[in-house]
């Protein structure tokens, strides 16, 4: 059983690539995925910087590179990690590690909601709900322990941080904020505290505009007077979900006419909100994500140390994580053998019954008697087999517990969850469970 996981990220691809790479919506990808041959759980990450696909079976690799091709994302963009680094990169990125702003706290909340999402359309079993709450619970650690976090880090402070360099000075200026998501309220938050002389926000549904108006000192327009108010402003940032254009190059040289002078727009948004050729008007100049590189390098730098730090609490965890995966294995492992000996056991009890009538005349009496034998003869044979194969997950042995899959079903005869449960059960059997008859 593998674990891997294909990244496509701001480290190789371009915006423009990323979103490329996302076809469909959220549920048919999860089913796509799960239909090859091997792959039993899936959990797909999308954010602004990034798409990830995390799987776990067998021919990982060899799946996900099938997947991105059928998905038509090139090689050279393209990064495979199994098992140990996989692990290790859901748990950064949950950190902010990976983030193109180092110590952002949205991607925390998107691995959340992903994990939910996956939870909900069948993808995470065991395995992934196991790796993700791992994720989740360091992601957490590491902003409470480090100050990883603090400061403008996240890409809406970034692409403020980028107009305010650009105009030199947001002071006395006007921004419209286009969108009231969570990434256009990190935006606006960031405007109120630069003396702007107003910030619009302008958004598809009015009430929500006007909500994230009021929290940041704002004035709320309609989106359709967008064009009237890009002539008056002197930025224009724009972060909704829309899956087309917002700001078309039409619209763009429509103020442009209008207007004396330049206008900065930064697109945040994923897919874009401003269309590519917006860029070639005259006197437009047009930023996106992936103009953010050149403060998240310098963002890097600033926050060395308490990335530091974060490393050595995700390498901690790392390996927290590894031994609940052993334990998490031997458990399956151990499931399989009792399994079979419940299938053995009941098997037989109805065999020796049968027998026990045939010769002795006995009634359906003697069948707890028989199933209390049984058990206590399952418990003892298989004490020592138990305890091995524990310690074969703490000591780092894998092909002792491969063995006992081999020998007692492993993949071929997978156990439900309700068939563990029952096993469990009757590891431990209740007084009254004891004295029912198996029949």
């Amino acid at each position: 059983m593998e674990i891997a996981s294909l990244v496509i990220s701001h480290k190789k691809a371009s915006i423009d690539e990323i979103q490329k790479a996302w076809h469909g919506d959220y549920r048919s990808l999860i089913e796509r995925v799960l239909k090859y041959p091997g792959i039993e759980e899936c959990v797909i990450l999308m954010t602004c910087n990034r798409v990830e696909v995390y799987v776990v079976g067998n021919y990982t690799e060899k799946t996900l590179l099938k997947f991105a091709k059928e998905m038509g994302v090139p090689e050279r963009i393209i990064e495979i990690h199994k098992n140990e680094k996989c692990m290790e990169h859901i748990l950064r990125v949950a950190s902010g590690l990976e983030s193109m702003m180092v110590g952002e706290d949205q991607i925390l909340g998107q691995v959340k909601d992903f994990y939910n999402l996956g939870k909900q359309h069948g993808g995470i079993g065991e395995i992934l709900d196991l790796i993700f709450s791992k994720a989740i619970q360091v992601g957490k650690r590491v902003r409470r322990e480090t100050r990883i976090n603090k400061g403008a880090i996240s890409i809406g402070s970034a692409a403020v941080e980028l107009a305010e360099r650009v105009l030199k000075s947001l002071k006395g200026k006007k921004a419209l904020v286009v969108g009231a998501g969570k990434m256009a309220e990190l935006v606006a938050r960031s405007l109120a505290h630069k003396n702007l002389e107003k910030i619009y926000i302008a958004n598809r549904t009015f009430q929500r505009g006007e909500k994230l108006a009021e929290k940041v000192g704002g004035i709320a327009i309609p989106l359709d007077k967008l064009e009237r108010y890009m002539v008056e402003v002197d930025v224009v940032f724009t972060a909704t979900a829309s899956q087309k254009p917002i700001i078309t190059k039409e619209i763009a040289e429509k103020v442009m006419e209008v207007r004396k002078d330049e206008l900065v727009i930064v697109d945040i948004a994923l897919p874009r909100n401003v269309e590519k050729d917006v860029g070639s008007v005259e006197g437009i100049r047009l930023f996106t994500i992936d103009d953010l590189r050149e403060i998240s390098e310098e963002n890097l730098k600033r926050r060395l140390k308490e990335a530091e730090k974060a490393e050595k609490i995700v390498e901690e965890e790392l390996e927290n994580l590894k031994n609940k995966l052993k334990e998490l294995r031997s458990r399956k492992a151990l499931r399989l053998m009792y399994s079979r000996c419940e299938d053995v056991k009941k098997e037989e009890i109805i065999e020796f019954y049968n027998k026990l009538k045939a010769k002795y005349n006995v009634d359906e009496s003697v069948l707890p008697i028989i199933e209390d034998f049984l058990n206590s003869f399952m418990k003892k044979y298989l004490r020592l087999p138990t305890v091995r194969l524990k310690e074969a997950a703490i000591n780092g042995k894998p092909e002792v517990i491969e063995a006992v899959e081999f020998l007692f079903g492993g993949e071929d005869f997978g156990v439900s969850k309700a068939e563990n449960e029952e096993v469990e059960k009757r590891q431990n059997p209740s007084s009254s469970e004891r004295n029912e008859i198996v029949c």
